[in-house]
């Protein structure tokens, strides 16, 4: 808002007090600065020099294991890697784990478990201590999910 304050005669008087009409063609009035906008295609881009894209690139590894019996969790239980298979059916020597850039997801039955009831390390998963078990022939998958950038 603009505030404009100057005087001037107006038939044979001044003007000196604020005045709201256009008549007097007096600039003692209040004025609000019009905002017009413009449509996109007026304004010009900025141009980038030179043009960069960047990349999240995803790296998932997923692991499989079926118990052949009963795994009882009241005393928590550990899993070594090489009880686990890959996609592609292969027994793996460790897992792989991204950190910091990433993280493992625990499915058992196909239901993805709590972060605070497991803990991934590369050659073992050990699911701590709980009233429960987890019955033969029930499937338990990690899913390892890894992030780095690439820029071209």
């Amino acid at each position: 808002m603009i505030k404009h304050r100057h005087f001037k005669k107006i038939e044979g008087k001044e003007c000196d007090e604020w005045c709201e009409c256009d008549e007097c063609k007096c600039e003692d009035k209040i004025v609000w600065t019009r905002i017009k906008a413009k449509p996109v295609s007026a304004c010009s881009p900025v141009p980038l020099n030179p043009p960069t894209q960047y990349y999240v690139v995803p790296t998932i590894n997923r692991y499989f294991y079926i118990p052949t019996e009963d795994i009882d969790l009241t005393s928590g239980a550990t899993l070594p890697v090489n009880l686990f298979l890959d996609d592609n059916g292969n027994s793996v020597p460790e897992f792989t784990l991204f950190n910091p850039n990433g993280y493992t997801n625990l499915y058992i039955n196909a239901v993805m478990q709590e972060g605070g009831l497991y803990t991934v390390s590369t050659d073992s998963l050990t699911i701590n201590p709980s009233n429960g078990a987890i019955f033969s022939g029930t499937p338990i998958i990690i899913e390892s999910l890894g992030f780095s950038s690439s820029v071209v």
